[in-house]
């Protein structure tokens, strides 16, 4: 029974924190020589890494005596760590006060509030000295609270000793000690730190690599140790900065590598639908690094491990949500085609209404008025030898009545444009012209239908 996860009862649910899964990545990481392996964080009770840190906080502040009975947690948090703090204040009887940048999903908002917790909502577009920044503003509630204590997780030591302590072994016992490489986001910068320093501690040549969203100054903090400027703004939620926290051990990061807000996320969703990993952002920044670094390393014997921060049941509305990736440019979406404006097509009229050269002039303003039809080719065999345009020809008719009991062939305008399904429909604008309002689908030498400038506008405005 000793091999089987949770044989026996815990007293409460801190005791689950920690002791997460090591998981194989193999999907995402097809073809790749190197294996790489995610801790699930995501399993801790509170869905993130930052439940290891929320307990360890608390209890070093009761401990210093500066946390008492009936006392008041404050910090400023993207949304995880608060979530920690609030399990672990709901067991020993805090109240919470909690923080957070308006950027974060409302996921988190409502998840902090489920615990009971105060949460006060701040600008995100402020420098990191300004009154209303998120932090700069948790610092006040605590100055002007009574019995409030800031867990101060960007400054407080206790964020990377926590994960010295206890994911570091974790990850090196898990291994087996054969963990080559480590990658983790930094924002507090503890899991990077503390798990980079006792990974060292037990191989020195172990390297350790920060993830970075572009926009973060936190890159360039460490190759310069100088912060320049605001920063950008970035939609990565947790990880990333535009001060220089003391919870990073810069000197125990070999590398930051930055990644975009893209790279990223289309990462986390791959991890959702290839994976079956339900994970946040910050997870796909790690595993986008985790994987380009396999491909470099290119080792059978290495072993790259990275941190599965969160789950992605906190990016509901954002990052998971198609509508709010295609509005941020983060999606790629097929560009549409001919086939797509054929597909949107409704079903009443054939595929392609067409009449033959010898067909008489009343019969083609019979089949257009029938199919509500602007335009119909004549075909002669397989191939396309006009075009008749209703317009054009309904002025003719009226001006010469004789025109109707004529043969199409005599009265035709030259044939359309030809085009084949796969054709994207930025290529056919220019096709579609007021002479040629429309273009003939040809498909393996079949002709299979005909798009018009009528079709092309529908796509154009959403219809």
């Amino acid at each position: 029974m000793s091999d089987v996860p949770h044989p026996t009862p815990y007293d409460s649910v801190l005791e689950t924190i920690g002791w997460t899964p090591l998981i194989r990545l193999d999907r995402v990481t097809a073809g790749l020589r190197t294996p790489v392996y995610g801790k699930a964080e995501y399993a801790n009770p509170g869905g993130s890494v930052k439940d290891r840190i929320g307990l360890a906080i608390i209890e070093a502040a009761e401990r210093d005596g500066t946390l008492k009975p009936g006392g008041v947690i404050v910090e400023g948090t993207s949304g995880n760590t608060g979530v920690g703090l609030a399990i672990a204040a709901v067991r020993r009887g805090y109240r919470c006060i909690f923080t957070m940048p308006d950027k974060m999903s409302q996921e988190k908002v409502r998840l902090l509030r489920a615990f009971g917790a105060e949460v006060v909502i701040t600008p995100t577009a402020v420098p990191a000295d300004h009154p209303e920044n998120y932090v700069m503003k948790a610092k006040q509630i605590t100055h002007d609270t009574p019995g409030a204590v800031l867990a101060n997780q960007f400054y407080n030591q206790v964020n990377p000793e926590a994960h010295y302590a206890t994911t570091g072994p974790e990850i090196w016992q898990q291994t087996g000690g054969r963990v080559t490489h480590f990658i983790a986001g930094a924002g507090t910068g503890g899991t990077v730190s503390g798990v980079g320093k006792y990974l060292k501690e037990q191989n020195p040549a172990i390297v350790v690599i920060a993830g970075d969203p572009v926009g973060s100054l936190y890159t360039e903090y460490h190759r310069t140790r100088e912060i320049h400027g605001d920063g950008a703004p970035y939609k990565i939620e947790g990880i990333g900065g535009d001060k220089a926290p003391t919870t990073v051990w810069w000197d125990l990061i070999d590398e930051f590598r930055q990644v975009s807000d893209k790279d990223g996320m289309t990462m986390a969703r791959r991890m959702t639908r290839e994976e079956g990993i339900f994970v946040g952002g910050s997870a796909g920044v790690n595993v986008h690094l985790a994987v380009e670094l396999a491909r470099e390393i290119d080792d059978p014997e290495a072993c790259v491990v990275t941190i599965l921060c969160d789950t992605g049941e906190r990016y509901l509305s954002k990052l998971y949500n198609d509508d709010w990736m295609q509005e941020n440019q983060l999606l790629d979406t097929p560009k549409p085609t001919v086939a797509t404006l054929l597909a949107r097509r409704d079903g009443a009229a054939p595929a392609l209404v067409q009449l033959a050269p010898s067909a008489q002039v009343r019969q083609a303003l019979n089949l257009m008025a029938t199919w509500d039809v602007s335009q119909i080719p004549v075909i002669d065999g397989d191939l396309a030898v006009g075009t008749l345009i209703e317009a054009a020809l309904m002025q003719r008719a009226i001006e010469e009545p004789g025109l109707l009991d004529r043969a199409v062939r005599d009265v035709m305008d030259p044939p359309m444009p030809e085009v084949e399904p796969a054709l994207q429909i930025e290529r056919l604008a220019p096709l579609l012209t007021r002479e040629s309002p429309a273009a003939l689908v040809r498909d393996h030498g079949v002709l299979i239908g005909i798009v018009s400038r009528y079709d092309l506008l529908r796509v154009m405005i959403g219809r």
